[in-house]
């Protein structure tokens, strides 16, 4: 499916909804096999019990729906959803996600949980709606799912988030639990991230206290409030340097927490 979605993604094929969803070669795939030429691929993630939100975590790059007629319908509604809710729209569910779900089209909120950082929690806090569209959407252009895409199992992922929680829980300083795991600090905070995006609630509050003080909390506070994105680019821009990547990233792992989980 990962290169599926890459060929779909580069040009190469093209989903056709008016003939079930069918994947039909371009003239540039033809070209391709005539001079085919090597490409780099992703490895294959190791998806965890709760979600795979590796794609996601870092939230700074746009990337492209397998169905551009429904991720518009998708947005349209997480757009209505926030706005109704009093949050910003990515409270509800971040751009990857809902391009995962114009890939694999989920019509109960079990499926939905399967798509990249949604997760129980979250599928069943705001996923109604969304399954509800996705359904008609897929009745009314006769599109054919595929099914079993992904096959979650537990194993090391959910053991290391298990550990993750319990030690946040205890309220531990963030550079012990890293040291504890042997982590960098970025690979922990992606490692957080998986987590709230999921659904999950981690309080950080005790170490955000440590690195940002009140005044800088309500500034970053209300800039995730009003923004239409949590792109981490965007805040650095937006506040030109003022606060690092791991401030600003750590700071919506609290957003995110208390706002949407």
């Amino acid at each position: 499916m990962a290169l599926i979605r890459q060929v779909l993604v580069v040009g190469l094929l093209k989903k056709d909804i008016e003939t079930y969803g069918v994947l039909k070669v371009k003239d540039a795939g033809r070209s391709f096999l005539e001079n085919p030429l090597s490409f780099m691929m992703t490895e294959d993630h190791v998806f965890d019990q709760e979600s795979d939100d590796s794609i996601i975590t870092n939230a700074k790059g746009g990337g492209v729906a397998a169905d551009e007629n429904l991720m518009i319908m998708l947005k349209d509604l997480r757009k209505q959803n926030a706005k109704r809710l009093g949050v910003p729209p990515f409270v509800i569910f971040q751009d990857p996600s809902l391009e995962d779900m114009t890939l694999k089209y989920p019509i109960t909120l079990e499926e939905l949980s399967n798509v990249h950082g949604v997760g129980d929690g979250k599928a069943k806090k705001y996923g109604v709606d969304f399954v509800e569209l996705i359904s008609d959407y897929v009745e009314e252009n006769e599109i054919e799912r595929i099914q079993d895409m992904v096959v979650k199992s537990t194993g090391s992922n959910s053991a290391l988030k298990l550990f993750i929680i319990q030690n946040i829980d205890r309220k531990l300083p963030l550079d012990d639990i890293t040291a504890a795991k042997g982590m960098e600090m970025p690979d922990f905070i992606k490692e957080m991230e998986a987590i709230v995006f999921s659904g999950t609630k981690l309080n950080i509050s005790y170490w955000i206290d440590e690195i940002l003080d009140e005044d800088q909390q309500e500034e970053i506070h209300d800039y995730f409030m009003e923004a239409e994105t949590d792109k981490i680019d965007d805040a650095i821009e937006e506040f030109e340097g003022d606060y690092d990547d791991e401030e600003l990233r750590l700071y919506r792992i609290k957003f995110i927490s208390e706002v949407a989980n």
